[in-house]
């Protein structure tokens, strides 16, 4: 039988998968496992950027908010896997809808705001949902 190169991730989730699940059944409140990660992470950087188009959509705001600063990226896995991301977000001078290189506001129209979001993230399937989003004016 020929393998199919996608195995390896599957594999992966699934032995993952059973470690959870045993571990959940054994003491629900425990988290499993909490790890702070670097900024190249390649499925950080895909879930920082699914956050930030995420509450782009979301926002009343005419104009697109960037990432300035990662403050802190945790990766938390209990029954599932999420991100918890502290950013330091700032206003663009792109409207809504437009993406390519925005530099940021200055003077009257500048805003700097902070947000934490968490991310249900099953990054192996490109799935990824906001759990919470909670931002306040820096």
């Amino acid at each position: 039988a020929m393998a199919s190169p996608r195995r390896g991730p599957q594999l992966l989730l699934a032995i993952v998968g059973a470690l959870v699940a045993l571990t959940y059944q054994t003491n629900r409140k425990s988290f499993i496992y909490v790890q702070e990660l670097p900024m190249t992470e390649p499925f950080l950087v895909t879930a920082l950027d699914f956050a930030s188009k995420e509450f782009n959509k979301k926002s009343e705001d005419k104009y697109n908010f960037r990432i300035v600063r990662v403050l802190k990226a945790l990766q938390v896995l209990t029954d599932h896997m999420e991100y918890r991301l502290n950013l330091e977000m700032r206003r663009t001078v792109c409207p809504k809808g437009e993406r390519n290189n925005c530099t940021f506001q200055e003077g009257e129209l500048y805003k700097k705001i902070d947000c934490f979001f968490s991310v249900f993230a099953i990054p192996w399937f490109e799935k990824y949902k906001i759990l919470t989003q909670n931002c306040t004016n820096g």
